[in-house]
């Protein structure tokens, strides 16, 4: 995985496990979230949970969303900002539209992501899960470069961790969120994974069909 995205999905024979430092994974640009704490002890990071965030909404490539996790968004400045004033949110991982990375919480760390949310019966997502932001509009379609680069955020991810399923924001706070929604190819995803990453097939495959 690299800053500017990564490089194809290639086969699992073919990824080389980049290296970690406190929770933060070489490769990805590195700006630091206040928004975040520690997760409960005893607990494993087992769940990957896919968003979809753009700001002002179906517009890219801009500082917002940065400016967003890091408490430094002028609400004023769009009219739509004012829907979002005063809210304190942070991701793991934000995947721009080139296949960028970057990422904002230590994965050790417990990212504001997920809100109130369950998964399999397991409520309060944020304490065991890693939150990856695609940089998208909900229902739109994504970049192949952002397919592409996700593919290495979760390979790596499931190098460190013991993560055994991914899902969307829409399935762990169904009626609640939609993200990233019916533009996403969860069948693609599945298709692409490489690494430790391809053991997460089976849990993405059940998300497209």
């Amino acid at each position: 995985m690299s800053e500017r995205g990564a490089s194809g999905a290639g086969t699992p024979g073919d990824w080389v496990a980049p290296r970690w430092r406190d929770g933060r994974v070489e490769g990805a640009r590195q700006v630091a979230s206040p928004n975040h704490d520690a997760r409960p002890p005893g607990l494993g990071v087992t769940l990957a949970i896919v968003h979809s965030i753009s700001l002002p909404p179906g517009e890219y490539g801009g500082d917002a969303v940065e400016r967003l996790f890091t408490n430094r968004l002028d609400f004023d400045a769009h009219p739509y900002y004012e829907r979002i004033r005063g809210l304190a949110v942070s991701a793991h991982f934000l995947v721009r539209r080139d296949g960028a990375c970057v990422q904002f919480v230590s994965c050790d760390q417990r990212a504001w992501h997920a809100g109130r949310s369950t998964w399999q019966g397991r409520e309060a997502c944020n304490d065991y899960s890693i939150g990856i932001e695609l940089e998208g509009l909900e229902g739109d379609t994504f970049e192949a470069a952002q397919y592409a680069s996700l593919v290495e955020v979760l390979a790596a991810c499931a190098d460190r961790y013991p993560l055994d399923a991914v899902a969307g924001h829409e399935h762990v706070a169904p009626g609640r969120k939609g993200d990233p929604g019916a533009g996403f190819d969860w069948r693609r995803l599945a298709a692409e994974l490489r690494g430790p990453a391809c053991r997460l097939r089976d849990s993405i495959e059940a998300l497209g069909r």
